[in-house]
């Protein structure tokens, strides 16, 4: 009797442990699938020695807009600032 429980627990806990694995690579697969997908990507920039802020570019991946967004600063005088990707911004 004490066997079955014993065996229950380990196959339940063993169930518990995939079903975890598989949730935490979805997410995982989504973010890296947001990564190098065209659309908005949403970036916090860091600046050096001023204000960081939030901003969003367009793109064809997150580096395109990435570069984008990081010209665009470097042309309005915020040369020390580098964006971030956070994420894509549904559309």
């Amino acid at each position: 009797m004490l066997a079955k429980r014993v065996v229950a627990a380990v196959v339940g806990g063993m169930l518990f442990a995939a079903a975890g694995v598989a949730v935490a690579g979805n997410f995982s697969s989504d973010h890296q699938v947001d990564f190098f997908a065209k659309g908005t990507h949403q970036f916090y920039v860091w600046c050096s020695g001023s204000h960081d802020y939030v901003a969003t570019a367009e793109g064809s991946n997150a580096e395109d807009a990435q570069m984008k967004l990081y010209n665009a600063a470097k042309a309005s005088g915020k040369a020390a600032c580098w964006p971030v990707w956070q994420g894509r911004v549904a559309g």
